[in-house]
């Protein structure tokens, strides 16, 4: 395995990183999705309430990660609309402590990388002090300055890897590091990662092939029945004869992020699962009329349409009126247009390099992207799905971690 994941520590990807904003069970879930809003992969830690004020930010306090589907779902199985949003984080957060890690700056990355592929998603990290007996000569820029691996002859020395030392008044800053942190470092290393970012990611086999799906024509809360923990995401999907899918758009946290809940909440409840994905049609030859009204509120997701001297039409759906929201729309763009550039799946082809698909999830924010069989002369064949744990298993693939040795 390339000698970057040896040579750099957590630390060197701590730069920049803000402290810890912790949200706590008993905050709302109005504070939740303020909160998902500024936080990658569309989720955020949820910690108990601290003991004093002064209390530093503890992984023994960490309850579990609340998502923007989470939320979403909890309001739907609700059914009282915006009030839902009142209810306390600790109603819908799943208790796993698993999920976040408490490690020492001085952690190599490639000890880091194993345990994210074993399921955590961040890592609680010491911004603050300085560590020794580390496999590197020189440190990145870590806390503004250069730091030089400070070498020792004495054997107790060489074998303390992660030894920290903080000064006073500063011990207590933490900031919080995600997968996303972690992958985005990596792309400004591919060069010391070569030749395994230009390979095909079906030869590095990176496509994980047991993804969940769901028919397009199920409820869209049997899709968030079957969300698989990573990536939390769920296939909608058209079965051919032939039993190949065609993948029509995805229920995932990555597409709720930033969503209006109130309204994902309502259609989650009342759609289809291709209806939920891709809207009704905006020009009335799709309308849900059988549906039950949702409530009257300004962030009603159905539009009422009428005109002078005639009764209002049937109520529609359409993604824009769930609040997914993407970059600001030209004026002259129709709104059909915008409405099939939201609901296409994040996709790839099973000959794209592994640097391709890690340059498309970085870009997107995505937390995963859908793989399509570049073979098949139907576009959309959909053959697995690619996640921050198949790219790490990728990228170290040709090495395991060894022992530290002193430099």
């Amino acid at each position: 395995m390339a000698a970057v994941f040896f040579h750099h520590v957590v630390g060197d990807l701590t730069c920049g990183k803000p402290e810890v904003s912790e949200l706590h069970d008993t905050d709302t879930l109005d504070d939740a999705a303020r909160a998902i809003a500024s936080s990658p992969e569309g989720a955020v830690p949820v910690w108990r309430p601290r003991a004093t004020p002064d209390d530093p930010p503890s992984g023994a306090r960490f309850i579990g990660m609340i998502s923007a589907l989470d939320i979403a779902a909890f309001v739907a199985a609700a059914g009282i609309g915006g009030r839902a949003m009142r209810a306390v984080v600790g109603e819908v957060v799943q208790p796993n402590p698993g999920l976040l890690r408490e490690i020492d700056p001085g952690t190599r990355l490639i000890d880091a990388l194993e345990l994210m592929r074993h399921g955590v998603k961040r890592f609680l990290v010491r911004k603050s002090g300085s560590w020794k007996g580390i496999t590197k000569r020189f440190s990145m820029l870590y806390n503004g300055k250069w730091l030089k691996n400070m070498e020792s002859t004495s054997p107790s020395a060489a074998s303390s890897s992660k030894q920290l030392s903080s000064s006073t008044g500063s011990a207590d800053k933490f900031c919080c590091l995600s997968r996303e942190d972690v992958l985005r470092f990596l792309i400004g290393c591919l060069g010391a990662l070569a030749p395994i970012p230009l390979t095909q990611i079906s030869s590095l086999g990176a496509i994980n092939p047991h993804y969940s799906y769901v028919e397009a024509s199920a409820l869209a809360m049997e899709a968030v029945q079957k969300i698989p923990q990573d990536p939390c995401a769920v296939a909608v999907v058209e079965t051919a004869l032939d039993g190949t899918r065609k993948i029509l758009g995805d229920i995932s946290t990555y597409k709720l992020w930033k969503c209006d809940y109130v309204s994902a909440a309502w259609a989650l409840a009342n759609l289809s699962a291709g209806q939920f994905v891709i809207g009704a049609d905006e020009n009335g030859s799709t309308p849900i009329s059988v549906l039950p009204e949702p409530p009257i509120s300004p962030s009603s997701p159905v539009e009422e349409i009428s005109s002078p001297g005639r009764s209002p039409r049937a109520k529609k759906f359409s993604s824009r009126s769930i609040g997914f929201q993407a970059n600001q729309m030209s004026a002259w763009r129709t709104r059909s247009s915008f409405h099939r550039g939201r609901s296409t799946p994040l996709t790839c082809k099973s000959t794209s390099t592994l640097a391709a698909v890690m340059a498309q999830m970085l870009s997107h924010r995505a937390t995963h992207v859908w793989v399509t069989d570049a073979e098949s002369e139907e576009d959309g064949i959909l053959v697995g799905v690619v996640g921050y744990t198949e790219i790490f298993n990728a990228a170290t693939r040709s090495s395991s971690p060894s022992p530290r040795t002193p430099s």
